[in-house]
């Protein structure tokens, strides 16, 4: 992509007219393999999408599954134009992609890689919508798939919902009808482990189907009856279409080798139509790939006539209610180990939650496409808006859940079979910003946990949940970074909500874990952090650093304003002279004339230092506080030429001359921001532990920091690099990755959207504004509180100049929030 060179800083930026453009349609071609999108609600699990239209990555078993294949698991179309054709049959998906080599063994057969496919499709995904375009010639009709899972904001409960929608559109361009049919397999699960594997190694029993018709509802239901209700790997899973002729096969013959696959196509090639088969006494066969599997299939059946659409929907279920009271998904369970999803609260099985989506799916749909429109109409650069909504996956991936009573617990990420560092770790949630906005009610909850269970009644808090699962404190240092960033964002969280019972009953733990800082970290109470302070870096930071100190400020000014609204005199003017007094320290002490530094006598008297290296995180503090309304924490010149700094010195526009022997996230021609560089020299003999790394997270919040500060064009720069890294071929553009995929910290994305629209919000009041920092005649963006959200739209008469406003409501309490200014 054409680059041009900024003639101050000798930095390649994009051109403008490629910065602010809205016209950019990202699309994924059949061959990108790395492009998956997720499907399933917010802590329910997932399946994902992938540019072949392929079910793939079946992650709904509490535990995180990439490369999870479920054999015999797939979609399947027939058609037979009117007038003697012969009859198309062919699994719907675009080609398999090379290469072909399978470890000398081929493809398994449950793969059904030897049928007929379309010849190619592409894959758009505007999440939570995905849409899959199939192309092939030899088909007298055209197909376009449509999935999602109902996505709301606000709505943590029906955008927790254990489903998706899967809806092929088939068209007719011909001059005669078209018979079609439309049917979806899918091999029972329930009680099988090692999906990757597939070894054909069942816990108990075999699994049992059952064809079920409910009102307008028909499907196929799948269940282990015999397993024990609280067995970890039990529970149900439903394909179910409200289609007025179905056709069904609800379990496929059961024999030696490849029988009931041979059976399943030939009965669907003939007329597409499935038939029902006895049952097959299998006790006496010794070698049986698919034996003990319990392949069921549905399907409906119609005639599209010239120049119509037929919409063929279906919806997916699971429910896989129990999941171990453990961090470690392969911890061995005591008695009482067990707990269970909270969406399990909601229904009793998978057949229930794809009822209540089929049967609420107007409402649902219409929530969802409305937030869409929303968000995707905004006047901002699309991989902007590409980089806020693909992000918001990590709240439904693996990495996040949900148990009884509605509690939100999140690892960092997920590794390809295991969750990545668990407990909800304060130190990494910190960046993230997309849930707060959207679902607050799952961040209020984590404030909860984080305050009233893991801070001790001397205000030390743990950084990583652990009591709650009953696996005993935390017995690591606190991480003065997310002890000090929780406390600001329990002042975004009321000023979010403006719920005063909700601080009221929290903030007696928050001003113990505030007061925590004065004695453990600042060693001679001049207000400055410099005691041994264990950071997200995994690593203790010694002596003076502006991390440390600039959340320590931000916390500070935070925590004098609470503790004045819940009446906490004494604390409240405490905590405004240590801000006044620790301010004017840490800029004396840590400002060099570029940047702010650590002062540490000898950078090397401790391993995993900085010294005077320039740390992209250097004033995350006065990040979140423009996030939460806070103001400057720091002097305003100083900040502005601290983060123009970290872009000039820590942005590179490729990376073939980097030496990294770390763990590598960017390479060759991409472009990335490193966590640290040495302008000046005086590199430690060995630095910080991920210096030389790129991380899209702290990308994002600085990218949004420049824009708050002005630097609009080197901060979209920063947001279009990244996006541009996870195209479907290098990266799957829905699950940025850093310890495991869908990594928390790139939720700080969310924060670019409140930074170019200069969103504020008060909700103690009532009011939000806007001062968008694009210059547009017409400008329009989402926005979003604990309350309502909704659009809002801004226009500048060319004649006179005149600005006109508007703010849309589009769900929640309209009543609860008015335009300010």
């Amino acid at each position: 992509m054409k680059q041009q060179v900024d003639s101050k800083t000798g930095i390649k930026t994009y051109p403008k007219d490629i910065l602010f453009s809205r016209s950019e349609q990202r699309e994924f071609k059949h061959d990108a393999k790395e492009a998956a999108f997720l499907l399933g609600g917010i802590g329910t699990g997932n399946i994902s999408l992938g540019a072949r239209g392929e079910l793939r990555d079946f992650e709904m078993f509490n535990r995180p599954g990439k490369g999870n294949q479920l054999y015999y698991s797939f979609f399947a179309i027939w058609a037979k134009a009117h007038g003697g054709a012969e009859p198309i049959a062919k699994v719907l998906e675009a080609e398999l992609q090379p290469p072909f080599g399978r470890n000398g063994k081929g493809y398994h057969a449950g793969t059904m890689a030897g049928l007929p496919r379309l010849k190619a499709s592409k894959l758009r995904g505007e999440y939570p919508l995905a849409e899959v375009e199939f192309e092939d010639a030899s088909l007298p009709v055209n197909v376009k798939l449509e999935a999602f899972t109902p996505f709301i904001p606000l709505n943590a409960d029906d955008s927790g919902i254990p489903a998706a929608v899967l809806r092929y559109k088939v068209s007719n361009p011909s001059s005669l009808p078209v018979d079609v049919s439309i049917v979806g397999s899918l091999s029972n699960p329930v009680g099988w482990q090692g999906l990757d594997r597939f070894d054909n190694t069942l816990v108990d029993e075999v699994g049992v189907n059952e064809l079920r018709k409910n009102g307008r509802v028909t499907g196929v239901h799948f269940t282990s009856p015999k397993l024990p209700a609280d067995h970890l790997r039990n529970g149900s899973m439903s394909l179910m279409t409200t289609s007025d002729d179905v056709t069904a096969k609800p379990t496929w013959q059961i024999g030696s080798w490849w029988d009931g696959a041979h059976e399943f196509w030939d009965d669907f090639a003939e007329d597409g139509r499935l038939e029902e088969i006895p049952p097959v006494d299998n006790s006496e066969v010794a070698i049986a790939p698919q034996s003990r599997l319990r392949v069921g299939s549905i399907g409906s059946y119609a005639t599209v006539l010239p120049g119509k659409e037929k919409t063929f929907e279906f919806v997916l279920a699971w429910h896989f209610p129990n999941r171990p009271k453990h961090w470690d998904e392969d911890h061995k369970l005591q008695p009482g180990e067990i707990i269970r999803n909270h969406y399990a609260t909601k229904f009793a099985d998978a057949w229930e939650a794809g009822s209540y989506l089929i049967n609420e799916l107007d409402r649902l749909e219409k929530g969802t496409r409305s937030f869409h429109q929303a968000l995707f109409s905004s006047t901002l650069p699309s991989y902007v808006i590409d980089a806020l909504s693909a992000n918001m996956t990590v709240l439904r991936s693996p990495t996040c859940f949900r148990v009884e009573g509605g509690t939100f617990y999140a690892f960092e990420g997920s590794h390809s079979q295991h969750g990545s560092c668990h407990g909800t770790c304060t130190h990494v949630w910190n960046y993230a910003q997309t849930a707060a906005f959207l679902f607050p009610e799952l961040e209020r909850s984590a404030r909860n946990v984080e305050f009233l269970v893991e801070t001790d009644e001397t205000g030390n808090m743990a950084f990583r949940t652990q009591q709650t699962f009953g696996m005993g404190r935390q017995n690591m240092p606190p991480a003065v970074d997310g002890q000090m960033g929780t406390i600001v964002r329990l002042y975004r969280e009321w000023k979010l909500s403006g719920d005063h019972d909700f601080l009221h009953g929290l903030w007696e733990k928050a001003g113990l874990a505030l007061d925590f800082a004065f004695g453990h970290w600042d060693s001679d109470g001049d207000g400055v952090l410099d005691s041994e302070q264990h950071n997200t870096y995994d690593i203790e930071f010694f002596g003076p650093n502006s991390l440390a100190n600039s959340l320590f400020l931000a916390a500070l000014k935070a925590g004098a304003e609470m503790a004045s609204y819940v009446g906490d005199t004494e604390r409240a003017e405490r905590y405004t002279a240590a801000f006044e007094r620790g301010q004017k320290r840490v800029d004396e002490l840590l400002w060099n004339g570029e940047y702010y530094v650590q002062r540490i006598d000898d950078v090397n008297s401790h391993l995993y230092q900085y010294g005077i290296g320039c740390l992209s995180d250097q004033v995350f503090g006065q990040f979140l506080a423009h996030v939460s309304g806070l103001g400057y924490i720091l002097p305003e010149a100083h900040v502005k030429e601290a983060v123009a700094s970290i872009f000039r010195y820590n942005f590179r526009t490729d990376f073939y001359g980097h030496a990294n022997v770390q763990r590598t996230y960017t390479l060759n021609d991409e472009q990335g921001l490193l966590l640290c560089s040495w302008p000046h020299g005086g590199r430690p003999k060995v630095p910080f532990v991920y210096a030389d790394e790129v991380w899209t997270g702290i990308e994002y919040h600085v990218a949004a920091h420049l824009i708050y500060e002005g630097m609009i064009e080197e901060g979209l720069t920063l947001v279009k690099a990244v996006r541009d890294r996870h195209d479907g071929y290098r990266r799957n553009p829905w699950a940025e990755e850093e310890c495991g995929y869908h990594y928390a910290r790139s939720l700080a994305s969310w924060a670019v959207l409140l930074s170019l629209s200069g969103f504020t919000y008060d909700m103690r009041e009532g009011t939000i504004s806007f001062a968008p920092v694009i210059e547009q005649d017409d400008f329009s963006c989402f926005w979003s509180t604990g309350t309502a959200w909704g659009t809002y739209r801004q226009q500048r008469n060319a004649a006179t100049g005149e600005l006109t406003k508007s703010l849309d409501v589009l769900y929640g309490d309209a009543g609860s929030v008015r335009l300010k200014g």
